[in-house]
């Protein structure tokens, strides 16, 4: 038997708050919540316990992360982060020292956010072969919607030629980024990609996060590259959703045992993005008049998926995240009750991926539904407020709309908070401060939505129906993470720092000062 005490700390559980001092786990779940004083005393008797001592630290249910891109964001552990490059010419300089110290490679980089550039204007590709002296190079811009590419990457992803979204000299967005990231991915080997994979879940393990939620798909990265991923032992789970449409329930059953997936949801895309001008809206950009984006899927396809997937008891789920694409999620939800009922489309509890611009009126329908919302506070924190990028794009008026979690939380919405990395990096506790002071008060949650969305909403979004996952409570599962203290939930600004992850018993991660000692019976 595996019996652990935890002493001196807050038990931090998102439907109770911070409470008693103490709690000890036995054999991977947790057996008993209470003072120190007891604790101590259980110390001294029964089996032989690992004791661990703290001065305050907290303790709160490991953290799901319910949208990531585990090999895009392991590659750039070794790739080029760009996210602070502030022109054309930063962009071109890290691409020519990463090839003149590693010739003849793949470069992959991505972070360039080129609205906040002066100039405000991506490299050429003339400009990227020259620095890149003729290898391949993969630039995917922060939101991972479109990519500057060199021409040795498009020899070897011919079909992105003319299709739709390609530039003769600049991003490719679209169909013609779909193809040139498939070429990118097939350029690193096996080796490297699982090198990859589990570098980033060895990461995130380290920032408490114990389960992510993998968003594959034929856009994405590969059968191969999430079959990998789901057999990868790191301790921490990795629950995959294959974004691909199918037309009948039997289809929608083979391609979940084709690929391993939870469900067939995820990134299967509505829509882009507001940073490259892809996310689909009603009314124009409010910088690019005549521009409303892109549509992938209309609303006749989205209703198969959704009646298909909803047949098969299989969850469905899309990307969505402008207006124009809330509008058509809203419509196949409703042909795909009309074919199967409301009934069994509540029953397969649907999530959709971002949504970031829908009014009350359509947080009820989608609540009435049980759809489940996968959505990311760090985007506020990056890209909203009056001088945000979502400003630029939308102009003020819709842009102080976006990301209405209190709407969708007071419609009875369930919310799962994730990253979306690598687009914003892995941070729980930042993640629950950009959701409680969202930049447009209105939207914000409060403490205990934003811990609980973080942890047991992940459960939730997943289909589990265990009532104390992500709970820390007397016979939950033994996943939790030991922070040093205050951090966000205290009125810190600060991320406080992680000192052990445990995921059912299993320690993921242990900081060098975290050293327990060990008491005999």
């Amino acid at each position: 038997m595996t019996r652990t005490l935890l002493i001196g700390v807050r038990v931090l559980d998102p439907a109770a708050g911070p409470a008693t001092s103490a709690c000890e786990t036995v054999d991977g779940r947790i057996s008993w919540i209470g003072s120190a004083a007891d604790a101590r005393e259980r110390a001294r008797s029964g089996d032989p316990v690992e004791v661990h001592t703290y001065d305050g630290a907290v303790v709160a249910p490991a953290f799901v992360d319910a949208h990531v891109h585990t090999t895009a964001s392991g590659l750039l552990v070794d790739g080029l982060d760009l996210t602070c490059a502030r022109s054309p010419h930063d962009v071109l300089d890290a691409v020519a020292a990463r090839a003149a110290t590693r010739p003849g490679t793949v470069i992959w980089g991505h972070g360039w956010e080129d609205n906040r550039w002066s100039p405000a204007r991506p490299p050429t590709r003339t400009e990227l072969d020259r620095a890149a002296g003729g290898v391949p190079v993969y630039l995917s811009r922060i939101d991972v919607h479109s990519a500057l590419v060199s021409s040795a990457l498009l020899d070897r992803a011919a079909a992105a030629v003319g299709a739709p979204g390609w530039s003769a000299d600049g991003p490719l967005s679209a169909d013609a980024h779909h193809h040139v990231r498939r070429a990118a991915l097939a350029a690193i080997d096996p080796t490297q990609r699982r090198a990859a994979q589990r570098a980033f879940l060895t990461d995130v393990a380290a920032r408490g996060v114990a389960v992510v939620h993998e968003c594959a798909g034929p856009d994405i990265s590969g059968h191969e590259d999430l079959a990998g991923l789901l057999v990868l032992d790191t301790g921490v789970d990795v629950v995959g959703y294959w974004g691909e449409p199918v037309a009948t329930a039997a289809q929608a059953r083979e391609l979940l045992a084709a690929t391993g997936a939870r469900g067939l949801a995820g990134d299967l895309f509505v829509d882009g993005s507001l940073g490259s001008r892809t996310a689909a809206l009603r009314a124009p950009y409010a910088d690019a008049p005549g521009c409303t984006g892109n549509r992938y899927l209309d609303a006749a396809a989205i209703g198969i998926h959704l009646a298909a997937c909803s047949a098969a008891g299989v969850q469905a789920g899309f990307h969505v995240i402008g207006d124009a694409a809330a509008d058509l999620v809203l419509d196949g939800l409703a042909e795909a009750a009309r074919i199967v009922s409301p009934a069994t489309v509540r029953a397969a509890r649907h999530r959709l991926e971002h949504l970031e611009m829908v009014d009350p009126d359509q947080a009820a329908r989608l609540a009435a539904l049980g759809v489940v919302a996968s959505v990311q506070p760090a985007f506020d924190a990056a890209w909203g407020g009056p001088t945000g990028m979502y400003a630029a794009r939308l102009g003020p008026a819709r842009a102080a709309a976006m990301n209405p979690f209190a709407t969708l939380h007071a419609a009875g919405v369930s919310l799962a908070f994730g990253s979306d990395s690598p687009v914003t990096p892995v941070d729980p506790w930042g993640t629950v401060r950009a959701a409680t002071g969202h930049t447009r008060p209105a939207s914000a949650v409060g403490a205990d939505v934003a811990l609980g969305a973080h942890t047991a909403g992940g459960y939730r979004a997943a289909g589990v129906d265990d009532p104390v996952a992500g709970r820390l409570v007397v016979g939950a599962p033994a996943s939790y993470t030991v922070w040093d203290g205050a951090g966000p939930l205290d009125g810190v600004a600060a991320s406080p720092r992680c000192l052990r992850t445990v995921h059912r018993g299993r320690v993921l991660f242990e900081a060098a000062t975290d050293r327990p000692s060990v008491r005999p019976a």
